[in-house]
């Protein structure tokens, strides 16, 4: 059997190859067990920053911005949460009996090798390298790492990975404080007043998060059940697609990710070029998923009602997986 097809046959019937062999175990599907408040307690005292519990998703999550940097796209200034604040989550296996942790880091050039040798130092693993932009100035590059078991121990690797790094909470000023509007016309600082945001939201059939001055759309893979290291891949934990915004209404950057099956790839990269919107990156964030997930960068500039059409455009090519073509 070929090894695409084994692949979707494997997909199908819950079962994960292993070592080129199907297991004769399904997958044992079904709710996540929650984290218990013990357990976020811990990765919080472990990294030092509390962070968001999603109940429905089962999914402990810290934001792990780069405040530290002043990035620019094209030579205009962007803002951090445009799409250079990484994160890490955390989250049960199915069968409760470990935890994964999942992670998305953002460096500069030359923290990218400093990294691998900490996380690999701290027990855990690299499961991407690859960048999500092009234009930008400094040069910045993604890095996820995961690893699993007990959730204390799991968060004091990470934080020993990391430790060093800007990325740890400890060594990262506090974001920008928000710049209110004044008699002397100063621009208004979040998006709520730079977008048309129910203009958008009608347009992408979703409703975004104000992030600042950033408007940020985090769509989940709900039609699949995507599994990796035993836990299922939602969007609290990095299985999404989202669209960013900065700039204004009439004048807009977008950014942002789709996640896709191997046969939605090139349908969503039609649709985006398309619309005028660039594809920068075409990569995988996990390993051993089932089924293969690929996920592709993309960056356009216009008026945001433009960019929110291509994007949407996107969105609808998924779940429409053909057979490839070789």
């Amino acid at each position: 059997m070929k090894r695409r097809n084994f692949l979707q046959a494997a997909a199908l019937t819950s079962v994960i190859p292993i070592c080129g062999l199907p297991s004769i175990e399904p997958l044992p599907f079904g709710k996540t067990p929650a984290l218990s408040a013990e357990e976020q307690e811990a990765i919080a005292g472990a990294l030092g920053k509390k962070g968001t519990y999603n109940e429905a998703q089962a999914t402990y999550a810290v934001p792990l911005p780069r405040n530290d940097l002043k990035v620019t796209v094209k030579g205009e200034a962007v803002p951090i949460p445009f799409g250079f604040g990484g994160w890490v989550a955390f989250k049960k296996t199915l069968d409760g009996k470990q935890t994964v942790m999942m992670s998305d880091t953002v460096l500069l050039e030359d923290e990218v090798n400093p990294l691998i040798d900490a996380t690999h130092a701290a027990g855990l693993e690299v499961g991407a390298i690859h960048n999500h932009f092009f234009y930008e100035q400094p040069r910045i590059f993604y890095m996820h790492l995961h690893g699993m078991g007990n959730t204390a121990d799991l968060a004091k690797k990470y934080a020993q990975a990391i430790r060093n790094t800007k990325l740890f909470p400890a060594n990262q000023p506090a974001a920008p404080a928000p710049v209110a509007e004044t008699a002397v016309n100063v621009p208004a600082s979040t998006s709520k007043e730079l977008f048309d945001l129910p203009a958008l939201d009608e347009l992408v059939k979703y409703k975004g998060v104000v992030n600042g001055p950033t408007y940020k759309y985090t769509i989940g893979r709900d039609d699949l059940q995507i599994v990796a290291m035993g836990a299922e891949m939602t969007a609290a934990i990095g299985l999404n697609s989202w669209a960013s915004f900065a700039g204004k209404q009439d004048a807009a950057h977008i950014a942002g990710d789709i996640a896709m099956l191997e046969g939605e790839v090139n349908n969503v990269v039609k649709a985006l070029r398309a619309n005028n919107l660039e594809v920068v990156a075409l990569h995988h964030h996990m390993l051993g998923e089932q089924p293969r997930t690929v996920f592709l960068h993309y960056y356009g500039r216009g008026p945001a009602s433009t960019l929110a059409k291509g994007f949407r455009a996107a969105l609808d090519q998924l779940g429409k997986a053909g057979p490839m073509k070789h």
